[in-house]
């Protein structure tokens, strides 16, 4: 039996019914696809694309789990914090808004066989203050993300230094109140000085006692001598200072270039750090799948990622086939394209940064890439291993 028609009643029903939710008995994770009743939903286990799920869940199942339980519990989590806060609230109440959108991760597939589990996980791991009451379960959200976390500690260092900066302007104060008071003792020790009174005896005669200063010609002349010898000695000198101060400056200008250089490589291998992660998936990059779990149909094609799930997984479409499969990383490796093409840095130092390919070092299984965007632009970085980069899909 075809589909129906456009504008058609049957198609209006068809489409009333597809926007809400289903019975979840005739859902598929594997393949995230509901079915509308029984029939449609044994056709879809006979599929092949729900076979080769099928295969992907068995070669790692531990994975598919935990991946699963984690993006029930991020959703939850996430609608906990946006809509209610650190309010306390019924943890079924919080439950019934996650599963009303229709793309939500059922219980099913988690871990977690009943809700009272999985708010009693919380609880343990110190994500949520949980109490049961006669009503159920009830749930208060603890903020400890990032933001909150950097905010408390922002008011931390503000308050620190306002009182560093209140003792040092105590500490100020000190030294200028005790300078004060060292002054006004030295004043008063100096202004106190016994004078005596003037006595003459008047029965010793007045003596006056008058020189006569010859040769002052000569005096001006060794005057002047001496004079222009403390001039030549100053000028000495200076001209010593003045080689030594352009000596120790080129010292310091050679310093100062390397220490630029120590700081330029210093901040590279801090950049190196942050960014090195255990996961390279990015959108539209092209990547070579390598498992063979699925026969030798699919192995060694190339494929492009179409959207990134949970960091280590993604959904891939094959350029040859056009067939779409959600994988792990682990079944996929990058692909090294031409000179001169477009290429992504999907880890390391640059991470994110998109290039264009210039050198291949094929001995050192190295690349040398050319930033095209960004501050960086027409940077070229050396060395870059060849699952650090990855084609892009044009």
């Amino acid at each position: 039996m075809g589909k129906a028609e456009k504008g058609t009643p049957k198609y209006l029903a068809n489409k009333m019914k597809a926007k809400g939710l289903q019975k979840l008995r005739w859902y598929c994770q594997m393949c995230e696809k509901q079915c509308r009743d029984e029939n449609g939903f044994k056709c879809h286990t006979m599929s092949e694309s729900h076979q080769r799920q099928l295969l992907l869940f068995a070669d790692s199942p531990g994975k598919f789990l935990y991946s699963f339980s984690k993006e029930f519990s991020d959703g939850y989590m996430e609608l906990l914090r946006r809509r209610f806060g650190t309010k306390r609230v019924n943890a079924n109440k919080v439950y019934q808004e996650y599963i009303s959108a229709k793309d939500h991760i059922h219980m099913n597939a988690t871990r977690w066989l009943t809700l009272s589990d999985y708010v009693k996980w919380l609880g343990r791991s110190g994500q949520i203050i949980a109490d049961e009451t006669e009503k159920g379960w009830y749930v208060s959200y603890i903020d400890r993300s990032p933001d909150a976390l950097e905010r408390q500690s922002k008011m931390e260092r503000k308050e620190k230094m306002e009182k560093d900066d209140e003792e040092r302007m105590l500490a100020f104060v000190e030294k200028q109140i005790e300078k004060a008071k060292c002054t006004t003792n030295q004043e008063s020790t100096e202004c106190i000085e016994k004078f005596t009174e003037l006595k003459r005896d008047e029965s010793q005669p007045l003596k006056l006692d008058i020189k006569v200063v010859k040769n002052v010609h000569m005096e001006n002349t060794s005057h002047k001598v001496a004079l222009n010898t403390k001039h030549f000695k100053m000028d000495t000198t200076i001209k010593n200072n003045t080689i030594q101060n352009t000596k120790q400056k080129s010292k310091s200008d050679s310093s100062t270039t390397s220490a630029l250089d120590e700081i330029m490589l210093l901040e590279e291998q801090a950049k190196e750090r942050s960014n090195r992660k255990d996961y390279w998936l990015h959108e539209g990059i092209v990547v070579k799948f390598i498992s063979k779990s699925m026969g030798e149909k699919y192995y060694k094609e190339k494929a492009v990622v179409q959207s990134v799930i949970d960091k280590y997984r993604a959904k891939i479409k094959f350029l040859e086939s056009g067939e779409k499969l959600k994988v792990d990383q682990a079944h996929l490796e990058t692909v090294i394209p031409a000179l001169n093409k477009n290429v992504l840095v999907v880890n390391g130092g640059y991470r994110g940064f998109e290039g264009v390919l210039r050198e291949l070092d094929e001995g050192n299984y190295c690349v040398s890439v050319e930033i095209a965007t960004g501050p960086l632009q027409g940077r070229i970085v050396k060395n870059l291993k060849y699952e650090d980069i990855s084609k892009l899909h044009s």
